[in-house]
């Protein structure tokens, strides 16, 4: 039961931009109330004011921010009237706060248990080292960081993304706070770390009765961890409700239009238009883009030895076709080689065998102007929007570099097709004379996006292009990406940890696990009767605000994909999979045929769903659950 004063009250909080023209409310009279044993999520697009409001929460707000006026109390006290010192040592000891970056957060020349260790006796001074000590493993242990006594000597760099968020919340949480702002922490990171994240912030707040007041743009992430939600949109508060009303009930425009867009996976209405009008069947179709055998080994320092190397087997043997006109995702966690075969995929790197084909081209061949001139056929589109554009060049100019570098139009011609592409992906005219300073991420990738598309390429690439952004503008974008394919007859290749958004725009799916990949096939198997036990982990992880088929209980995994520098022998997933037998720690499954066109590495997928025209083995009881029906016929 919540008590019945609240930990965190806020009344009234104005909090305005200044700059030397004008004044902008960025927060405009928000009030909340947060309890003990309550999470609070907090909701809206990028804009709403999310982030400045989850960072006045602990009075962590500076020019040109300023708070104009309300109040927030904590425990009664008012934050706004506190002595410095006082807040400072309230915020580290009792009010904590995780933000989006955790990469960033720590000083990456000191051992990651060190640095906590030193915060935690600077907010209590009485405390020994050893003690501090103890405390600080004890709770990298509680966050489930496996060997903690070791890893609490390891740098910053030594850890991935998932378990460095598990860090900066043992950095929260070993002070014993009763208050924890969680801001956007599971937007950078793969689904099924995200679930874990998400498990081990509600099993903490039981046992330590932490208020959370949790901050994200996506409503299948609150929906998973929120009692109460308060929805945000330009600034103010549009509603407050249970997590249950707002997904049954919404009452404002605002917060129906964002339940609207959340992606639906399972759903029977969920038409899935984009997959649906494609062909379901490869037969005959071209292929625009065939990968055969590929396999990308990087060497690294092993620093357990002088002028030792280590190897690290990126890609191992991975081979499929992209047909034109088709969207194939590519899925699966950090680490499983997607970005490795991006890389490949786009000729940045070649692979150390195998080959890849462009139009029947063998891409690995070409150098100088032979790979420049089949450049124009296939374009990479980045995650980041603010880092893949030049700050100190205008957007026209920009767009207009592809064209520079291929030659062949006049400054006329050039100008021209610059402002017919900017028209086509929806950037104003006004902007071709603009710095990019000021967009917005979404603003950003369709400069991205026109940037690539003004050489008219047949192939686009998309490595975790929309992962940056929030729900609506991902909506926006994929809206785009739909026309243009209808247009010009583009390709895709969606390489994203984002299932929702792979369910509506991908005919066809491909999971990697450690390189590999483990299963292949269209998109109503991948979603509703998968042949692999990774492809239903991932899809118990998937944050959604409709009925999940695959159990989290039963699939939902722990930890992370083993050290691909040592992979264990027989099946890779073995480690970790709720259904490994004897044969798996044996043999390695090789990809085999399901059905037309669909293909799964894994020895139950070779009993139970057996080739065309080979008989059921009867390994039926052995699948672990039943294949669903899809409402799409994708």
């Amino acid at each position: 039961m919540s008590e019945a004063h609240p930990i965190l009250r806020v009344r009234d909080l104005t909090v305005e931009l200044q700059s030397a023209a004008s004044r902008r409310k960025v927060l405009d009279s928000v009030s909340l109330d947060l309890h003990a044993d309550e999470v609070l999520g907090i909701i809206g697009e990028s804009g709403s004011g999310k982030t400045v409001l989850s960072r006045a929460m602990v009075n962590w707000v500076s020019r040109p921010l300023e708070m104009t006026s309300g109040q927030i109390f904590y425990h009664g006290e008012d934050l706004r009237q506190m002595p410095v010192r006082q807040l400072q040592v309230l915020r580290g000891r009792k009010i904590s706060y995780i933000g989006a970056d955790p990469t960033s957060a720590l000083d990456p020349t000191l051992p990651i248990g060190h640095q906590i260790v030193e915060k935690l006796k600077s907010v209590e001074p009485g405390i020994s080292e050893a003690d501090a000590r103890k405390r600080v493993i004890e709770t990298l242990q509680a966050v489930r960081i496996p060997s903690a006594a070791e890893r609490f000597n390891e740098f910053p760099f030594q850890f991935s993304g998932g378990m460095m968020q598990r860090v900066m919340i043992v950095d929260a949480l070993v002070t014993s706070p009763d208050l924890l702002v969680a801001d956007n922490i599971t937007q950078p990171l793969d689904v099924t770390v995200a679930a874990q994240i998400l498990r081990l912030l509600r099993d903490l707040q039981a046992e330590y009765r932490t208020a959370i007041l949790f901050v994200s743009s996506l409503l299948g992430v609150v929906n998973d961890i929120a009692d109460k939600v308060l929805v945000l949109a330009n600034g103010r508060v549009v509603e407050r409700q249970s997590m249950q009303g707002i997904l049954q009930s919404p009452e404002h425009e605002y917060t129906r239009h964002l339940v609207r867009d959340m992606p639906r996976i399972w759903e029977a209405q969920s038409e899935v238009p984009a997959v649906r009008a494609r062909v379901n069947s490869n037969h005959g179709r071209e292929a625009i883009l065939s990968v055969r055998d590929v396999s990308r080994t990087y060497a690294t320092k092993d620093r357990s030895r002088l002028f030792g190397k280590q190897y690290v087997q990126a890609v191992r043997g991975v081979s499929f076709d992209v047909y034109k006109g088709d969207s194939l995702g590519i899925v699966g966690e950090s680490g499983c080689g997607k970005s490795s075969l991006s890389r490949l995929l786009s000729r940045l790197e070649e692979p150390d065998s195998g080959k890849i084909l462009f139009k029947g081209q063998d891409v690995g061949g070409l150098r100088g102007t032979a790979l420049l001139n089949l450049r124009r056929g296939f374009q990479l589109l980045l995650q980041d929007p603010y880092n893949s554009i030049p700050s100190h060049l205008t957007i026209g100019r920009t767009v207009a570099e592809p064209l520079i570098i291929h030659g062949g139009r006049s400054k006329a011609e050039i100008r021209e097709k610059v402002a017919e592409t900017m028209a086509e992906v929806g950037l104003g005219p006004e902007l071709a004379h603009s710095l990019p300073v000021g967009l917005s991420a979404g603003q950003r990738q369709r400069v991205n996006i026109a940037r690539a598309m003004v050489l008219e390429p047949e192939l686009l690439i998309l490595d975790e292009t929309l992962s940056a952004l929030d729900q609506v503008e991902q909506a926006k974008l994929l809206g785009l990406f739909e026309k243009l394919q209808v247009r010009h007859g583009m390709t895709y290749i969606y390489i994203s940890h984002d299932l929702g958004m792979v369910r509506r725009v991908c005919s066809r799916v491909a999971v990697m696990y450690l390189g590999r990949v483990v299963e292949l096939a269209g998109n109503g198997t991948t979603f509703f009767n998968p042949g692999h036990p990774y492809t239903r982990a991932l899809l118990s992880a998937v944050p959604a605000i409709e009925h999940r088929p695959y159990d989290a209980a039963t699939y939902l995994l722990e930890g992370e994909p083993p050290n691909p520098i040592n992979i264990p022998p027989g099946c890779s997933f073995r480690t970790r999979c709720p259904f490994a037998f004897g044969r798996c720690a044996k043999d390695e499954p090789t990809l085999l045929a399901r059905g037309s066109g669909d293909l799964a590495a894994c020895h139950l997928a070779e009993g139970g769903m057996p080739a065309p025209g080979m008989s059921p083995a009867g390994l039926h009881d052995l699948n672990p659950v039943p294949a669903l029906r899809s409402g799409t016929g994708a």
